[in-house]
């Protein structure tokens, strides 16, 4: 059986400076390591999915947060560090890549060995996915070195609700096992 990885919302309006949630340098540190991410586990026969945020304009998470990653703008695309890798784009409107999304059918038609989820935001969407992953039976590994948020007290809670409560395995985008 092939990994599944899940590449959460690495999209312009995340990541490039100028829209209103771009998440700083802390989220673009990490752009690199989910390249060698992809690298090797395409070469390993992965599956990769892009799980990307694609809102409609009148979205009611925009009560919460500024409107950002609207379908159709250039906001809701993936970086051009990524999009040259291939995989599937599910595109979402929730914190979770499964919620409304063909996910969860996805991956019962694959039955990955193994979900590995990266991306941003940490204490968001990448945990709202990974908690949904878990909750489904799946053996999620997150890679700390490949997960990002701009609010690092919410990043370190996160990683460890992931492992302590949630049963992911904390690893690196080298796949070695790594203490939060």
């Amino acid at each position: 059986m092939a990994n599944a990885v899940l590449v959460i919302d690495m999209l312009r309006g995340f990541l490039e400076e100028g829209y209103p949630l771009y998440g700083g340098e802390n989220a673009r540190r990490i752009i690199p390591n989910i390249q060698n991410l992809l690298e090797r586990e395409i070469a390993g026969g992965a599956k990769v999915f892009f799980i990307c945020d694609r809102h409609d304009p009148d979205d009611l998470e925009f009560r919460m947060f500024p409107p950002h990653c609207v379908a159709g703008t250039a906001g809701a695309e993936i970086i051009p560090e990524l999009a040259k890798y291939p995989g599937e784009i599910i595109a979402k409107k929730r914190y979770s890549g499964f919620f409304g999304t063909s996910l969860e059918a996805r991956l019962k038609e694959l039955q990955p060995e193994k979900v590995i989820v990266c991306g941003v935001l940490t204490n968001i969407c990448v945990l709202h996915t990974v908690a949904d992953a878990r909750n489904r039976d799946y053996s999620v590994a997150v890679p700390v070195d490949g997960v990002a948020s701009p609010d690092e007290e919410a990043h370190r809670f996160a990683l460890a609700h992931m492992e302590k409560v949630l049963g992911a395995k904390l690893t690196d985008t080298g796949g070695r096992y790594e203490k939060a």
